[in-house]
């Protein structure tokens, strides 16, 4: 234990997430995911939400690893708010409610807005990752996300049928994930992109 309070491993993850190496993210997952995931699946019984929240958590604590406060809480407290937090946010939300009735995946539910956290995207190169898909499926990604396009705006945009736009933004994000396999960081991104899109297209 060091003078702050915290554990060799603790320091070690928040000056990692504090310097925005990566390396920080993949061991924050590793010793804290299954922890984090318990908290959460508590309020969300969900397995499939619970882990979109848990990815969320994940990202917010990496984006605001700089407003922890040692004096104030231990670490795992305050991820563990973070977590709760998130969880609690998706039951208040008018889609959970709606969608705790049926376990299609075309009504999954999200309570991420983009923009609301000010996810730095481009620095964190998500676009770069859209190379590895082809035109239709880049498109699609790029009008449901990056230019917040709704289904029926994609629908006309595109002269394409509804169904298709739902078919190939799924397609999508499994190639993404496909090619991306072992990378936890940037699988963690492409979940809270999954998590965004189905929101958009449900």
């Amino acid at each position: 234990m060091s003078k702050n309070g915290l554990t060799n491993l603790e320091n070690q993850i928040i000056g990692l997430l504090s310097a925005g190496d990566e390396s920080g993210m993949a061991l924050l997952y590793e010793k804290y995911s299954g922890a984090l995931n318990t908290i959460i699946l508590k309020v969300v019984p969900d397995t499939v939400l619970a882990q979109e929240i848990l990815q969320d958590t994940f990202i917010k604590i990496w984006q605001n690893i700089e407003s922890y406060d040692a004096s104030k809480s231990r670490f795992f407290t305050w991820m563990a708010r973070i977590a709760k937090n998130g969880a609690i946010d998706a039951t208040r939300s008018k889609s959970f409610k709606k969608n705790n009735k049926t376990e299609s995946i075309d009504n999954s539910v999200s309570t991420f807005e983009p923009g609301n956290d000010n996810m730095p995207i481009e620095n964190i190169g998500l676009k770069e990752l859209l190379k590895h898909l082809d035109e239709d499926h880049r498109k699609i990604i790029d009008l449901l996300y990056f230019q917040e396009y709704t289904q029926t705006e994609v629908e006309k945009e595109l002269g394409i049928p509804l169904g298709t736009v739902k078919t190939r933004a799924r397609r999508a994000i499994q190639k993404l994930r496909d090619h991306l396999k072992g990378d936890i960081v940037i699988s963690i991104l492409v979940s809270l992109v999954t998590f965004i899109i189905y929101n958009l297209i449900r």
